[in-house]
């Protein structure tokens, strides 16, 4: 089933100014105009009158062609030149010295689910006495951190945003912090250098899942619809990460709008897990209201992006010394995506690792 327009206000809600004289974007699309026509009534509709954040959608006339279009303050997603997601290429990575140890704190944090109508999103309690503090790895500085998304497909074969050798897998969860010794927070930053970091976990099917994905995905069944939420307590990110200290990274933006160039995004080198139960648990998740379910939540990855010669650094060290100082790189392909099957796993092969 494909994805349903958004939902604008109407004369009956308390936000609306639009009466009935004025018929929303969608109906106009619905109605087959023109698109140059649809993009001309946007522009008459005050900005006071719309709520961009709630009715951008992952397909159709307020797709991600039609973001920077949407809201003038989001042409960084017509018009970006370092977008997000990418494609990440075992051969193109450039092995970097430099590159530290990536550290999260292991303070555990509370706050809650909600279902946006487009993404699962994760909300951590800001008023908390212990925040969860990034740094090490690329950052030249500490970051808080602050909310995540969590981006499915509804068949395993699609899901997550970025992939490996063009691999993608079943689900990503992405979570955000704000750069907390420069702005005070998350609306501030996006619009500063160095203002975000994003982490990127992908995520595999298998029996045993992550335990500390447990936390959220108990809660599944209490957000199946947009506008629902469920909090959850004492998560552990630090817990929730892969057993691995390699990783990928590049300077990137948001995959959602405004698509903020001020991104370094850190994708983590082994996906962690989660079982088919959990999965279809989240799959059952919808765009609409109990009253109108709409279309499944899931399938909500922006499709990729140029890397318009951005370079993509790993702190995987591929050289290997041929005779006496004499050390070349070689392209092995460290991040190769192997195909999972239960046959492969029976065999201790193919684990679904990267590798």
């Amino acid at each position: 089933m494909s994805r349903v327009g958004p939902e604008f206000p109407t004369s009956s809600s308390p936000n609306s100014l639009l009466g009935q004289k004025m018929r929303p974007p969608l109906v106009a699309a619905r109605m087959r105009l023109p698109l140059v026509a649809v993009v001309a009534l946007l522009a008459f509709i005050p900005e006071s009158l719309t709520s961009w954040e709630e009715w951008w959608t992952y397909d159709g006339i307020s797709g991600p062609s039609f973001w920077g279009l949407i809201n003038p303050q989001w042409g960084l997603c017509s018009k970006g030149r370092r977008q997000s997601p990418v494609n990440i290429e075992a051969e193109k990575l450039l092995f970097d010295p430099r590159l530290r140890p990536l550290h999260v704190d292991k303070h555990m944090i509370s706050g809650s689910l909600h279902n946006t109508g487009q993404s699962l999103v994760l909300r951590v309690n800001q008023d908390s006495k212990h925040h969860v503090n990034i740094s090490g790895g690329p950052l030249d500085y500490r970051y808080q951190l602050q909310e995540g998304y969590i981006h499915y497909g509804n068949t395993d074969g699609q899901g997550s945003e970025h992939r490996v050798n063009g691999y993608q897998f079943p689900a990503e969860i992405q979570l955000y912090g704000f750069n907390a010794e420069l702005y005070h927070n998350m609306s501030e930053a996006q619009h500063k250098s160095q203002g975000i970091v994003a982490i990127s976990l992908m995520l595999q099917i298998r029996d045993k899942p992550n335990p500390e994905l447990h936390v959220l995905t108990s809660s599944f069944g209490q957000v199946a619809y947009r506008g629902q939420s469920a909090p959850f307590r004492h998560l552990s990110v630090r817990a929730l990460l892969p057993d691995t200290n390699h990783y990928m990274t590049y300077e990137g933006s948001t995959t959602h709008p405004g698509c903020w160039e001020t991104t370094v995004w850190i994708i983590l080198n082994k996906p962690i897990y989660i079982t088919r139960q959990e999965l279809y648990a989240l799959r059952k998740l919808m765009q609409g209201s109990p009253e109108t379910p709409k279309a499944p939540l899931g399938n909500n990855a922006r499709p990729l992006q140029p890397l318009h010669h951005r370079t993509v650094r790993t702190n995987i060290d591929f050289f290997r010394e041929q005779g006496k100082n004499c050390p070349k790189m070689y392209k092995d392909h460290y991040y190769r995506a192997n195909p999972w099957s239960e046959d492969n796993r029976s065999q201790g092969r193919n684990s679904g690792d990267m590798p």
